[in-house]
Parts: structure tokens; C-alpha cells; sequence
């Protein structure tokens, strides 16, 4: 009788148990979920600060957000900025109109928290799938959890109100499905292709109709290879299953052209301008841009890397490991490789844009995470040591970076206890450096450490420094406020700043002298260098120091010699030039 080929079973070639993970002792299993727990509040701390690592889209989604909340309607989505009202499905928009109780609790916190409960359950998946792939070893699939939320990319796009962290979720659900459940999810006629279809339909009305192109071919290459690649049985026996899966994702994003009173705005502003646009060059040929310039394919090449941000070495660690085991070794297990099958085809499909970032790899990074964790204990101890080595250089700069502003501006802004439990963290990863065994207990760990260092430090621009006091914001609450932004709707983040204020933006990139802004506009938030001098005519409301977006390579050789708060705020004043 011949052997049929199945996912999840019968795993010839497979991982060599000797080297798959340590013994999940009582300890280890400890360890795990202390790492995790520590990511948990990784994730939470600071999350309504204006300061976290984030992407500008933010900001222009938080606008469309308030003002289709303030219309009273799901649909037609709002903006008041050009080209950008339908720049993504409404999904969500929806979810932060609902988070905020349509716009009655307007803060930060509540437009981020339904992410980062995204973000944990995609981690949820990722340790589930570890720790079925492994063997049911428990540590495994905890080191696969951690591994997901200790990159640089879950960190920046898993939390601000962005659209990746539901669309990650939902995109990586059906791979999920199909690998953990195994022959009985391949197998499956109806059940599993249904669900299949409602995730991925969900996933595309987070971020756009074109992530069906490769989820659908990851989905039909592992439905191929899970018939041994026999065109003949993968044409009888899955094909309409894929069928029924992209029909019924088209019909669920679909929903959005029958809903909307503007079905004409949709197709020009989010079919044509916002899917279509990406495969116009923008200048060059399409073939030059593709394989020269900054946005060639060669750019991304280290897409996996730069969103593993810290954890880069031991992402390129592995995939070396991988092509050893699958060459020389050859004991990558049919799982594994079915995982990284995924991670290839996504970053092949998205070679072809000419509009090339690490960001549209996102979704295979929870694959990524497994892969990973399948091989923690197999690493070699030298990518261990470098990466505890960089965080803990990492945290050192920081740390270093805060005692120098404390010099430079005079005064307490960080604890003694926040100083005592820095020293002990990196006594902690100095340790570790000496210890060799100890680097597979401490590198990730030391990843949340430096993520924690980092939000410790820009906490001050969430205290006094940085915020206006509550007596100035009830004298502005319900008066206009003009504030400048360079970017498409940065104006909302004073929102949070001035709240029941009433804000307009005006273009601080045009350069127009304080005198000519003061006469146009009665109540006005002017940025100025932190050594100009300050108007001795104006009626100054209140005042606030802004991080600066930006530094030159001189202003960064400054600031490490200890000139620090010249060259990283800008001083914020609100004037009053209403006439009495």
C-alpha cells in the first residue's frame, strides 16, 4: 500500500529530539512563562504615550476614525484630507470607533489596546503551533510565543491603531488552521475551507483585496505539496477549495462596495489610487526600479531581518541553519518546511510591487517565530551572545543618553529605583555574556529589557515636560487652536494633548515667520530650538517640550558629548493673540 504524504503526521524527516529543545523541566517551563508575562507588560507599559515607535499612518487613520465616529455612520468612511478617504477598508476604522465608544472616550489607550490584544492572540496561534510542531513541548511553543513579540516589527506595528496587527492575525489564522490541525484540516471538504475563507475575507477588509493574491498561492502550495505535488489529485481534490476560499474573501471585502453610499470613491480612491498606484515606477522603467535604486528587490532582501530589528542575527542564524539541515542534514521536518515554503513565496509575491518594504512581510514573521523556536537550543552560542551583546549596548546608550539629558537639564527627571533596576539589568546580561549557558535563558529577555529602557526613557515627554498643564487645557477646551504638522494629519496628536480643544493644522514646513502665523491666527501653538529666543510681546498660555523628529549626524556627535536637550526637543508655546 502506498504511504500517503500528510501534514502534522508521520514527520520523516524530522526534528532530531536530541536537539530540538531542553527537557521542559518544572524551571524552564517557569521561565517561559515569566518571559512571557514580562512581554505582556512590554506591550501594555507606556501604550497612551505619543512617543512609542509607531508609523505615521497612525494619525490619518485616528482622523478618518473621530470623524466617521463624530457622522453617526459606519459608512460612508470621513477625512478631511485630500485622496484620503478610502485609503483602507473600514475595518479598522470600525474597530476604533467601537473601542471608543464612538468617540466619547477619545484617548490613545483605548484606540491601541484592541491591537495589542491582536497582537497577543496571534501569539496565542504561534505558541499553539510551536508546541504542536515540537512535539507538544511546552517550552518550545513559550520561546515561539516570545519569539513573535520580541520583534522589532510586532513591537511598532502591534501596537499603535494600525491596520497590521488584525490583518496579521487573521492572514496567519488559515496556516495555523490547516498545519494544526494536520490531515484531518487538509482533508476537510467544507468546515476548514469555509473558515478559511471568512478569516481570510476578515483579513482583507483590515488592509486590502490584494493580500489574497499571496495568501492564496501559500494556500495552494501547501495543498499541493500536501498531495506530494500530483497535479491530477491536487486538481480533483482541492482546487474548488481554494475556489470557495477566494470567492468567499471577495464577497466578505465586497461588503464594503455594497454598504457604501460611494461605491464610485471606493474604486477610484482604494482600487485605482491607493492597490493599482503600487505598481506604477514613479519615474524609471518598471524593470530598472525593480532591480536597481532604493526600492530594488535587493532591498528587500533583509526585509526579515529589519523587522526581527534585535533578534536580526538570529533570524539570518536560522535560515542558514535551515539550508545546512536541508542539504547536509536533511532533517528539516515536513512542518518546517511547509512553514518556510510560506515565508519564501511572501517575500517572491511582493518582489514584484514597485513599492518594496519589509513591512509587507509581516505576515509571515509568526511563521518565522516557529521556525525559531524549533532551533533555540540549536543556535549557535556566538549569534546568542552577539544579539544579548547589542541589547545590552542597546540599553547602555540609552541609559546613558538619560543621564546626560538629567545633566543637561538640571533637574530629577528618572528615579533613583529606575537607575538601580537598569544596573541590575545589565549586570543580569553581562553575566550572561560570561556565562555561555546562559544565553539561551537571557537573550530574549534582554530584548523587553531594551524595549522597556527605551520607553522608560522618552516617558519624560509624558510627564510635565511634555504635556500642557490641565489648567491650560480647560481654558482652551472648546476654542479653535491652529498647531503645525508636516505630515498627513499629525495635527490629531493634539487631540490628546488639548482634548474638547478644537484643532486645525497649518504647514510648519513653509517656513512663515512667527509674526505673519501670530496675526492669522488667534490661538496658535508655535516649535522653535530651544536656544531662540522667546517673543517678549506674546501672551504665552502654556508651554511644552516636543521631541524632535530628527537629528543631523553633527547634532548626534553633540549630544553624545552631553549637549543633549538642545539638539532633541524643540520648545512648544501656545499664544494667545486674541485682542483683549
Amino acid at each position: 500500500m502506498k504511504r500517503k504524504h500528510t501534514a502534522g503526521a508521520g514527520r520523516q524527516p524530522g526534528l532530531n529530539l536530541e536537539h530540538r529543545a531542553q527537557p521542559a523541566s518544572l524551571v524552564s517551563v517557569l521561565w517561559g512563562v515569566a518571559v512571557l508575562c514580562l512581554a505582556v507588560v512590554t506591550y501594555f507599559f507606556g501604550l497612551d504615550s505619543l512617543q512609542i515607535p509607531k508609523n505615521g499612518d497612525e494619525f490619518p487613520y485616528a482622523h478618518i476614525a473621530r470623524l466617521t465616529a463624530e457622522s453617526g455612520h459606519w459608512l460612508p468612511l470621513q477625512s478631511t484630507l485630500d485622496h484620503m478617504r478610502n485609503t483602507k477598508p473600514p475595518l479598522l476604522f470600525w474597530q476604533g470607533i467601537l473601542s471608543t465608544h464612538w468617540g466619547q472616550d477619545w484617548t490613545l489607550w483605548q484606540l491601541r489596546y484592541p491591537n495589542v490584544l491582536y497582537t497577543l492572540a496571534t501569539a496565542l496561534l504561534v505558541g499553539l503551533l510551536g508546541w504542536k510542531i515540537s512535539g507538544r513541548h511546552i517550552v518550545t511553543g513559550l520561546i515561539a510565543a516570545v519569539v513573535w513579540l520580541a520583534f522589532f516589527s510586532t513591537y511598532r506595528f502591534g501596537r499603535p491603531f494600525l491596520t497590521n496587527a488584525g490583518e496579521v492575525f487573521w492572514l496567519f489564522l488559515p496556516f495555523f488552521l490547516l498545519l494544526y490541525g494536520g490531515k484531518h484540516s487538509f482533508e476537510s471538504p467544507w468546515k476548514i475551507p469555509l473558515g478559511i475563507g471568512v478569516a481570510v475575507g476578515i483579513g482583507l477588509l483590515y488592509k486590502s483585496f490584494a493580500l489574497l493574491l499571496p495568501v492564496g498561492l501559500g494556500l495552494a502550495f501547501w495543498y499541493l505539496r500536501y498531495r506530494h505535488y500530483h497535479p491530477a489529485e491536487f486538481l480533483k481534490r482541492d482546487v474548488y477549495k481554494l475556489i470557495l476560499i477566494a470567492l468567499l474573501s471577495l464577497g466578505i471585502f465586497a461588503l464594503w462596495f455594497a454598504f457604501d453610499p460611494d461605491p464610485q470613491a471606493v474604486w477610484n480612491e482604494f482600487v485605482i489610487g491607493e492597490n493599482a498606484g503600487k505598481f506604477d515606477p514613479h519615474g524609471p522603467s518598471y524593470l530598472s526600479k525593480m532591480f536597481w535604486g532604493n526600492g530594488s528587490i535587493w532591498t528587500l532582501m533583509p526585509g526579515y531581518g529589519l523587522n526581527a530589528g534585535l533578534l536580526a542575527l538570529i533570524v539570518f542564524g536560522t535560515m542558514g541553519l535551515a539550508i545546512w539541515r536541508l542539504f547536509r542534514q536533511k532533517d528539516l521536518s515536513n512542518d518546517e518546511k511547509y512553514l518556510w515554503w510560506w515565508v519564501l513565496i511572501l517575500f517572491v509575491v511582493f518582489c514584484f510591487p514597485s513599492q518594496r518594504s519589509s513591512r509587507y512581510l509581516l505576515e509571515a514573521m509568526p511563521a518565522l517565530a516557529i521556525l525559531i523556536a524549533l532551533v533555540w537550543f540549536r543556535l549557535n552560542r556566538w549569534l546568542l551572545f552577539a544579539t544579548t551583546l547589542i541589547c545590552s549596548i542597546t540599553i547602555t546608550a540609552i541609559g546613558y543618553l538619560g543621564w546626560l539629558l538629567q545633566q543637561d537639564v538640571g533637574h530629577t527627571l528618572y528615579s533613583g529605583t529606575e537607575a538601580v533596576l537598569l544596573a541590575i539589568v545589565l549586570c543580569g546580561l553581562v553575566l550572561s555574556l560570561l556565562i555561555p549557558r546562559l544565553l539561551p535563558w537571557l537573550t530574549l529577555p534582554a530584548v523587553f529589557a531594551a524595549y522597556l529602557a527605551l520607553t522608560g526613557f522618552l516617558s519624560v515627554f509624558d510627564g510635565p515636560m511634555g504635556r500642557y498643564k490641565e489648567s491650560v487645557q480647560w481654558r482652551v477646551a472648546g476654542q479653535t487652536v491652529w498647531v503645525p504638522y508636516n505630515f498627513n494629519a499629525a495635527y490629531e496628536q493634539y487631540r490628546f494633548l488639548l482634548p474638547g480643544a478644537d484643532i486645525r493644522g497649518y504647514r510648519s514646513d513653509t517656513n512663515s515667520p512667527q509674526t505673519l502665523l501670530r496675526q492669522n491666527y488667534p490661538l496658535l501653538i508655535v516649535q522653535q530650538p530651544l536656544d531662540a529666543p522667546i517673543c517678549t510681546d506674546c501672551k504665552i498660555l502654556g508651554e511644552r517640550l516636543e521631541l524632535k523628529g530628527r537629528q543631523s549626524d553633527e547634532e548626534i556627535k553633540a549630544m553624545l558629548r552631553g549637549d543633549v536637550a538642545k539638539h532633541l526637543f524643540l520648545r512648544e508655546l501656545l499664544l494667545d493673540n486674541r485682542k483683549n
